[in-house]
């Protein structure tokens, strides 16, 4: 078999003396999507900053394409192929649309991404190319966020509650748009509140439940009732004396 693109063994992740997360273990494959889904605080966000290096972990705990990186900084891990599209987008406001995607390109990796690609993924960051980026609505700043992310060729992009704020009908076109990402040879991990969109566009869903894996499978595998019930912990409410 071949080794998987990441793979996460054991990680556990720390604020202070907050533990976030317990033992987590997940894998991507070359090309695949995955989603990772749970309720506030569950600690999604913080499992994807720990694979793009902005929490330092056990070196032997995140491993990507046969290295481990799990001690391995930010920029690094990004020149190694890893880009993060965070929660809440992170846009530059003193910069403009095409600014913030060329900041994106500063890696200089090799690859099929650049502005002329992100333009025609996203037609109406071209049309807005000179705005600054707050003029632009949510749903056309995350997508500059994703053509950010883009533009450093990843391997691997990692996605943080990317439909978070936006309208269902932004969501959907956002989504949509994924398959022709992930064609382009990417792997996707996509964190996500939204149990219907994950399910819809992962190939294998996580489910993270205060710091704890607490369900995991394809997609196409796990019932509803299944991944409510791993999503709300009623297992545990259920088995609690």
């Amino acid at each position: 078999m071949p080794e998987p693109l990441l793979r996460v063994e054991a990680l556990d992740a720390f604020y202070g003396d907050f533990q976030a997360l317990f033992g987590v273990s997940m894998q991507v494959e070359a090309g695949q999507v995955v989603a990772i889904i749970g309720a506030n605080g569950a600690g999604k966000s913080t499992l994807l900053k720990n694979i793009a290096g902005l929490m330092p972990s056990r070196p032997e705990a995140i491993n990507f394409a046969g290295e481990k990186i799990g001690d391995v900084p930010a920029h690094l891990v990004l020149a190694r192929g890893i880009a993060l599209v965070p929660e809440g987008r992170r846009l530059f406001p003193s910069l403009n649309v095409e600014e913030n995607l060329l900041i994106g390109g500063q890696i200089a990796r090799p690859g099929p991404w650049n502005l002329q690609r992100v333009y025609q993924l996203f037609p109406v960051l071209a049309e807005r190319r000179r705005l600054p980026a707050p003029s632009l609505s949510g749903g056309q700043q995350q997508m500059v966020a994703i053509g950010r992310a883009l533009m450093s060729n990843p391997k691997l992009l990692l996605c943080d509650e990317i439909s978070l704020g936006l309208a269902p009908i932004v969501v959907r076109e956002i989504y949509a748009l994924l398959p022709s990402i992930a064609a382009e040879g990417i792997s996707l991990v996509i964190v996500e509140q939204d149990i219907v969109q994950a399910l819809a566009a992962a190939s294998h869903v996580y489910c993270l439940q205060e710091g704890r894996v607490a369900l995991e499978g394809p997609a196409p595998t796990l019932s509803r009732d299944a991944v409510s019930a791993a999503y709300f912990g009623i297992r545990a409410i259920a088995s609690a004396p």
